[in-house]
């Protein structure tokens, strides 16, 4: 009967892709069991390398060093990993429906006005709208193709390349914030019971379960919201150009209706003298907002100083007791 193998620590290093250094560091947290004592030598197992490998899978997962040790201590006390890893594979796994798809330089040039811009396809692999394809320098992965059809709809619509890239950028930002509100959230009022401590088996796979019922609410929520925004600001947009291009007067939506005032003439008649026909309205605004603020202010200080006058009256009645 064969000996079960034995590696060197450079040995383990090598099959592990992990350092000397780490395995040792490793050793010192308790993530990894001391090696066996074999005459002179210290000699590692197959055991060792499967712990080593499993630990940079859940590295690679995103989980913490302290994380991995709770998982890791729950596994050596038989509860098993079984369930956790199906939670990460379930977080870890596409959160929509779209399919990788596969496009070449030339189909670039050809979608996008037949003029090369090799620093747009730049800016594009950084954004990761396009990814590089090994050993195919003309060729590209394209995780969203949906986001790229946008991409060339708008191109088609006169909206320079650079300025979609621009804008690419900054709704991914706004979107990023959403995504992490949308997390923080969940995990707040749903997923807390599983994450403060080592989950169980059972434990993990209801979480799993929430996570496939919840993925899809993220995207539900931002698609209706989005609509209405849309809609909402859509409709005011045209109208204040409407407005404008009929007279110079913005088109006020209903919902934006505001009472009449009527002035007196020599006063928009100074005020036209003033800023000209163009500015009556915006100068009257101004005027008012300035109105308004200035005495709110004096009600503030006035309020400050009928505070102020009220404690020295409470503090002269306390002496004079």
């Amino acid at each position: 009967m064969s000996e079960p193998p034995a590696y060197r620590i450079e040995d383990l290093a090598h099959l592990s892709g992990a350092t000397v250094r780490t395995i040792r560091a490793y050793q010192d947290r308790g993530l990894l069991p001391r090696p066996e004592r074999r005459g002179r030598a210290n000699v590692y197992g197959d055991a060792h390398l499967e712990r080593l490998r499993r630990i940079g899978d859940l590295l690679e997962r995103g989980y913490t060093l302290a994380s991995i040790k709770e998982l890791l201590d729950a596994w050596d006390a038989g509860r098993g990993l079984g369930g956790i890893l199906g939670l990460v594979a379930e977080v870890d796994g596409p959160w929509s429906d779209e399919r990788t798809g596969r496009v070449t330089r030339a189909d670039l040039v050809e979608r996008f006005g037949g003029v090369p811009d090799g620093s747009a396809v730049e800016d594009a692999v950084e954004l990761g709208v396009l990814e590089p394809v090994p050993g195919a320098p003309d060729a590209f992965l394209v995780p969203s193709p949906q986001l790229l059809a946008v991409a060339v709809e708008l191109h088609a619509a006169g909206v320079p390349l650079r300025a979609i890239l621009t804008h690419l950028r900054e709704v991914r930002a706004q979107v990023e914030h959403l995504a992490g509100r949308f997390l923080d959230f969940t995990t707040e009022h749903v997923f807390r019971p599983y994450l403060d401590h080592a989950p169980s088996e059972e434990e993990a796979d209801r979480a799993a379960a929430l996570v496939r019922r919840l993925r899809p609410l993220a995207q539900q929520t931002v698609d209706a919201e989005l609509a209405r925004a849309m809609r909402l600001l859509a409709v005011r947009n045209l109208r204040r150009h409407l407005g404008e291009v009929n007279g110079g007067t913005p088109a006020v939506a209903a919902d934006e209706a505001r009472a009449a005032v009527e002035l007196p003439a020599a006063t928009v008649d100074a005020v036209r003298d003033l800023v000209g026909p163009d500015g009556v309205s915006a100068f009257v605004a101004a005027a008012a907002e300035r109105e308004v603020r200035a005495r709110a202010m004096d009600g503030l200080a006035e309020r400050h100083r009928g505070d102020r006058a009220d404690r020295a009256d409470r503090a002269d009645r306390a002496d004079q007791a």
